[in-house]
């Protein structure tokens, strides 16, 4: 699962507001300044804080967040850059930069080296 289909699949959940408001923090993140190490913290953090309408709804989301967490983000150090690019939606961004410093950003926040 990649982080854009998480986000969709977030949605297709509830458009309750916590849980619209968890995809588009999530959507946030491809560009704020916090790698996938603070990704998993403030999402897991944002989970034990919201109030969802009933409890399936929560286990459903924190399945797929689960799915993700798990593959994309525990699993990251197995990836090559071009993986983690691609299963964290940044991708086309990437390779919009125009200069070695524009990838850096990129470098930090999926947390390899050049």
């Amino acid at each position: 699962m990649t982080l854009d289909q998480l986000i969709s699949n977030i949605k297709k959940i509830s458009s309750e507001k916590e849980a619209v408001g968890l995809a588009n923090y999530i959507q946030d993140w491809k560009t704020n300044e916090m790698n996938t190490v603070e990704l998993r913290s403030s999402v897991e953090k944002y989970l034990g804080n919201s109030w969802l309408e009933d409890n399936f709804t929560y286990l459903h989301i924190y399945s797929v967040w689960s799915e993700f967490r798990d593959f994309a983000i525990d699993g990251i150090g197995g990836m090559t850059m071009n993986e983690r690019l691609y299963h964290f939606g940044l991708l086309e961004d990437y390779e919009k930069a125009i200069n070695e410093e524009g990838k850096e950003r990129f470098y930090t926040k999926l947390m390899t080296t050049k």
